[in-house]
């Protein structure tokens, strides 16, 4: 019996993806300084509109902040690697696409 192998596409070669989640990594790190930028305006905002902010106020203010800049960020740089990676065009199954 023929010893069999396991398929892999070709995107998935982690020799292959290890630069583009290099990259992702890096931009990532300039998206957690940006949100740290926008917690900061944030509570900036809410103490000169609010004067006295409770620390449950800046609890929240950091974690929904913080959380929203990161998830969205991470999201849309995952969507941009899976583009430029190949990964779609596998998914889609359809290679003469542009």
């Amino acid at each position: 019996m023929e010893a069999m192998t396991e398929h892999r596409p070709p995107h998935s070669d982690p020799r292959r993806l290890s630069p583009s989640w290099s990259h992702y990594w890096r931009l990532m790190r300039w998206m957690v300084l940006a949100a740290i930028v926008a917690v900061a305006a944030a509570l900036y905002y809410l103490h000169v509109e609010g004067g006295l902010v409770s620390i449950h106020m800046v609890i929240a203010t950091i974690a929904g902040v913080g959380a929203s800049v990161l998830l969205g960020a991470g999201l849309m740089l995952l969507v941009f690697m899976s583009s430029g990676s190949g990964h779609d065009e596998d998914v889609g199954g359809r290679k003469d696409r542009p």
